[in-house]
């Protein structure tokens, strides 16, 4: 343990290795008592966390910030790899073999068969190498049950689009909400709920798959829709609060026109 804690000052040594060395001492029975009680599951809240917090700094474009995010993201995804490797599952090295090996054999208009291939060529091809592969049983296997509803919308639809089951183009889609949305109608006006429910369902995936076509990820629109709608509200707070009333002694056709002023802003 000595040699492996010797790692963990060593500035000389990659620091990759240095953060696999210092969990394997953390985990040891002299580390520390926080890390030794951890498991798969009691690290997922952070998995999680740290996951989004990548993809915040992402949408905020502060480099700064997702330098920090992805060290902490790949800290997780090392602190998982100990674990396993403790059970003798396997460690972290296995892991990197295993996601070179895949790239490479996903990439065999790279490093096999040169040739050019543009983005939706590429997408396509690794959908039909999953397959072919066995790596994937069929072609929609292998999505995570906790994904988010409409990013699930989304990648459904690339990977069946990946083996050509798809519309052709983007109007097609539009084509498509449209008819969703007079099935949705017909069955508002029914009553029956399942029904309401089954076509509402069937109108989000068609949206999703409009913002596929044309090349927009559904959850960052969704999620720049609801940021929009809480600062606009946010205002909308500030007037009713500036002129001393309270929300009850406004109509709805007052507040909209209040909305609509603040949307000018």
């Amino acid at each position: 343990m000595n040699d492996t804690k010797s790692k963990v000052f060593n500035k000389k040594i990659p620091p990759f290795e240095r953060l696999v060395a210092i969990f394997e001492v953390l985990r040891s029975e002299k580390g520390c008592a926080w890390d030794r009680k951890q498991t798969h599951k009691s690290l997922l809240p952070y998995l999680i966390e740290e996951a989004y917090e990548v993809y915040e700094a992402i949408e905020n474009e502060d480099y700064n910030e997702l330098k920090e995010e992805l060290g902490d993201l790949v800290c997780q995804a090392v602190f998982h790899a100990q674990l396993a490797k403790e059970r003798g599952d396997f460690d972290i090295d296995d892991s990197l073999t295993h996601i070179v090996e895949k790239l490479i054999r996903r990439h065999p208009h790279i490093f096999a068969d040169e040739k050019k291939l543009n983005p939706q060529e590429v997408r396509d091809q690794w959908e039909k190498i999953k397959v072919q592969s066995g790596e994937k049983k069929d072609v929609l296997s292998g999505l995570p049950k906790a994904m988010p509803a409409l990013t699930m919308a989304f990648r459904i639809g690339e990977k069946a689009g990946g083996i050509g089951f798809d519309w052709e183009k983007s109007s097609d889609v539009l084509d498509k909400i449209d008819e969703e949305l007079k099935e949705l109608k017909a069955e508002i006006i029914s009553g029956n709920k399942d029904a309401i429910e089954d076509e509402i369902g069937d109108l989000l995936f068609a949206v999703a798959s409009l913002a596929r076509k044309v090349e927009i990820d559904p959850e960052v629109a969704l999620k720049r829709a609801l940021d929009k709608f809480k600062k606009r509200f946010s205002k909308l707070e500030e007037t009713i609060r500036s002129e001393g009333k309270s929300y009850d002694e406004y109509s709805l056709s007052q507040l909209e026109n209040i909305w609509q002023k603040i949307k000018k802003i």
